[in-house]
């Protein structure tokens, strides 16, 4: 089994060199990238790009809003580097004097202002402009070589137990026939539940995955949809760059109740119906294979602060527009 994740090295020459070219006073060239744009499908990219960021009129932002060119004072390394770096990974295209908003982290709130961020609200997020941040951690993938028949019909979890929703799932299912779970954290409590870490290769020899939302988003959701094995949760409250919004319960995913109540039922029958299953897989497989063109991402990404500086009445053309 491959996974397909950011080798660091690279990543962290790439984020270093963006930011030399910025304290230099460079940036990089936005017309070598966008004159691609006609090898795409004008509908999808506007479709996308009007997804992450729904600003319809101008909103100024203010004057305190940090300018691009405040992005070449790296700090000390902290838990929000990468948002630093994957933010710097566009935003180096355009003028250090335009500015932006932008709130790094876990966010389950929208901005009172227009704010570039990595999460939002699936709902009522109009300020919530969002870019694929945290991209080493989040945007993982793998080959999944093991078809959906030959895998254990047990629903699998190892992560960390530190929100009271995921709590309240093991507390109804830890001793579950149909369920392994285990807490892998050792910050929260709740010792009985403690197991040995495994592995994505490990986990998906099982048919079913806990995808159950964190702070945020699931983190895991990305690479079991990408596995011929199978996420199993409620509906998505919050989204990011992944467009969780969108995903179809019963089409990408097995949704259960946000009680939990319904999980054996669903489990059950999925056991019992595999070709459902793999529609299911074939479905979750497909919605993947949008976000692993890398010359699309990218475009999609410029889109996205292109119109942002548009609607914030930074610049007077939007290239969609």
């Amino acid at each position: 089994m491959r996974i397909k994740k950011t080798f660091k090295p690279v990543y962290y020459f790439n984020a270093y060199s963006n930011h030399t070219r910025l304290l230099l006073g460079g940036r990089k060239n936005i017309n070598a990238v966008l004159k691609d744009i006609s090898q795409f499908d004008i509908e999808y990219l506007k479709d996308r790009v009007n997804y992450y960021n729904k600003l319809e009129t101008i909103t100024p932002i203010g004057n305190d809003a940090p300018a691009i060119e405040t992005f070449k004072r790296l700090e000390k390394p902290d838990k929000f580097s990468t948002y630093h770096h994957d933010s710097l990974e566009y935003l180096i295209y355009y003028k250090p004097e335009l500015r932006l908003n932008y709130v790094f982290g876990d966010i389950t709130y929208v901005p009172d202002s227009p704010s570039i961020i990595k999460s939002r609200p699936v709902k009522a997020n109009e300020n919530s402009v969002v870019l694929k941040l945290d991209r080493t951690r989040h945007y993982r993938f793998v080959e999944d070589e093991i078809p959906f028949g030959n895998k254990k019909n047990i629903l699998i979890s190892r992560g960390a137990v530190e929100q009271p929703h995921r709590a309240a799932f093991y507390k109804m299912y830890f001793e579950h026939p149909l369920c392994d779970l285990g807490h892998v954290c050792p910050r929260g409590g709740y010792d009985e539940w403690v197991k040995p870490y495994m592995s994505i290769p490990e986990q998906l020899q099982y048919k079913f995955v806990l995808s159950l939302e964190g702070f945020d988003v699931a983190t895991n959701l990305k690479w079991v949809m990408s596995s011929s094995s199978i996420a199993v949760m409620p509906r998505a409250k919050y989204e990011t760059w992944f467009m969780e919004g969108r995903l179809i319960p019963d089409q990408h995913y097995i949704c259960i109740k946000d009680d939990y109540s319904d999980l054996e039922e669903k489990l059950d029958y999925y056991i019992n119906h595999p070709q459902q299953a793999m529609a299911i897989i074939k479905n979750a497989n497909e919605y993947v294979r949008q976000f692993q063109n890398t010359k699309q991402e990218r475009i999609i990404n410029l889109l996205v602060l292109d119109k942002y500086f548009y609607y914030t009445g930074q610049t007077s053309n939007w290239i969609l527009r």
